[in-house]
């Protein structure tokens, strides 16, 4: 087994069909299946053999995905990093992965001349480097077929944990990543004539399995950005390039103050959200301005994306769906026994999707697994009496003031019903006599106010006293990782600090 072979597959079938559109360059699946082999047969020459550790830190791009695969080929292992790494924190994981060799951009190069002088890297492949891309593919054939590998041997390694503490390595088996896959293509009714957009990272496990990876599988074509940009999307969705938008919450919301969207946004036939919980009223809202549902699923990185989805045929706003094919979902109580129908317990998690473990963690591995095998998600979650499953919250992001729990979603689900909240997170912040106060940060739509006293009295008439935020803060933006989620550790600090 080996995850390349879905592309090998759509290069069979559909040779000619484009794989990858950059604005107006495209590359079919004949030439991407050539240049991923000259880069497979290129690192075999250098000697990379398979179970080897090659990294990539760069943004997505045609090359970045060439590159993946072609590590893939060889049967070595994927290692992908974030290029919004600062100089300690690529310091740090390049010290925890030791990748032989490593795919970047020029505005990396200093910084890993720096760490390799210390560390394990043997070749840096950008321009201005030991050689470039098109000079590595010069070196290779457009021949080859990927080397079989175990389906439990680690195809990549994403790294997660950056927003709440010291990143963890997840090593992905090719059986996790292309069990995934086919989840996530057969749940969305993909095929080779969509154009799934792709501006998230390809290092987090949205872009890089949920996006790229199960459209290489159906043999559609992605829409590659560096980064979200409303004209070129809009521009792209106009000219019929865009089916799939596949994008965040605070994306949708953004874009909901655009006039005319319904007509903006072309052939778009399918809208997913991932990264964090969608506002009901976020999703009602769409619905209403362009006719499209919000479909929303449930997964991790440590579960290679897809665990439940919001169906096709039957979505219900506010839930994250039903568990997707060959794979178990039960909620438990703290002492890791099965609650109740209709009770709140720890999502937990079984199934071919979940990884193998954590890079050179046993500890932290162990910790996330019950002794039966089952995956501790860290997320609190219920079922309806039609088994689809809703999101509460984090454990860790719950509040617990003057005795009593607060789920902050539920506070912020009706933060979203007051006309101009474009964003908000509601947190836990330190109180001598509450222990912790809740607290709203709120950022109202370009160009509207929102007045924190009217915002009080509307969520006394909602919620119960206790729940309501001693504090509403109005802020000009919240803080963001990479692909969009809200970083509430960083909030936290933020507002600590002051």
């Amino acid at each position: 087994m080996n995850l390349t072979s879905n592309l090998e597959r759509s290069a069979f079938f559909f040779k000619s069909r484009p794989a990858i559109s950059e604005g107006s360059i495209e590359t079919s699946y004949g030439q991407l299946n050539v240049e991923v082999n000259k880069v497979a047969t290129a690192l075999i020459k250098m000697g990379i053999k398979p179970h080897d550790h090659v990294g990539i830190c760069a943004p997505n791009s045609k090359e970045w995905i060439i590159f993946y695969f072609g590590v893939i080929k060889t049967g070595a292992i994927a290692v992908t990093l974030s290029n919004t790494l600062s100089y300690n924190e690529l310091a740090f994981l390049i010290s925890h992965a030791k990748p032989r060799y490593i795919f970047t951009t020029e505005d990396k190069l200093e910084s890993l001349l720096k760490i390799r002088n210390d560390e394990y890297i043997e070749g840096i492949i950008c321009e201005g480097g030991d050689f470039d891309l098109q000079q590595l593919m010069n070196k290779g054939t457009g021949s080859f077929k990927a080397v079989d590998c175990d389906r439990n041997d680690t195809a990549a390694i994403l790294y997660t944990g950056g927003t709440t503490g010291t990143p963890k390595g997840v090593m992905l088996s090719h059986e996790n990543i292309i069990f995934s896959s086919y989840n996530v293509m057969f749940c969305e009714r993909s095929t080779e004539k969509d154009r799934a957009l792709c501006f998230l990272p390809l290092n987090h496990v949205f872009g890089q399995i949920h996006i790229m990876n199960s459209t290489i599988m159906s043999g559609g074509c992605l829409e590659i950005m560096p980064f979200f940009d409303i004209d070129r999307t809009l521009d792209a969705a106009r000219e019929g390039r865009i089916t799939k938008l596949f994008g965040v919450p605070t994306i949708y919301a953004r874009m909901l103050s655009i006039k005319n969207l319904k007509d903006k946004l072309g052939k778009v036939r399918y809208c997913f959200s991932a990264a964090a919980s969608m506002a009901v009223e976020v999703i009602r809202q769409w619905k209403e301005e362009t006719g499209l549902d919000i479909y929303e699923g449930y997964g991790m990185t440590e579960s290679a994306s897809a665990v439940t989805y919001n169906h096709f045929h039957r979505h219900v706003a506010g839930s994250v769906g039903s568990p997707v094919n060959g794979v178990e979902v039960q909620l438990r109580d703290s002492y890791g026994n099965m609650v109740d129908e209709g009770k709140e317990g720890e999502i937990c998690i079984r199934g071919h999707n979940i990884m193998k473990g954590y890079l050179n963690n046993a500890e932290g591995t162990k910790d996330v697994f019950w002794g039966d095998g089952w995956f501790r998600s860290g997320d609190i979650g219920y079922f309806d009496e039609d088994g689809y499953l809703y999101i509460v919250d984090r454990i860790k992001d719950m509040i617990i003031t003057g005795g009593e729990n607060v789920y902050p979603r539920e506070v912020e689900e009706v933060i979203f019903k007051i006309p101009n909240v474009q964003e908000c997170a509601v947190i836990g912040l330190p109180d001598p006599e509450w222990g912790e106060r809740v607290v709203a940060c709120v950022v109202p739509y370009k160009g509207m106010s929102l007045d924190p006293f009217k915002m009080k009295a509307f969520l006394k008439s909602c919620l119960s006293a206790y729940k309501v935020p001693k504090d509403i803060m109005i802020l000009d933006e919240l803080p963001k990782s990479a692909t969009g989620k809200l970083l509430k550790r960083e909030l936290k600090k933020k507002l600590t600090q002051k």
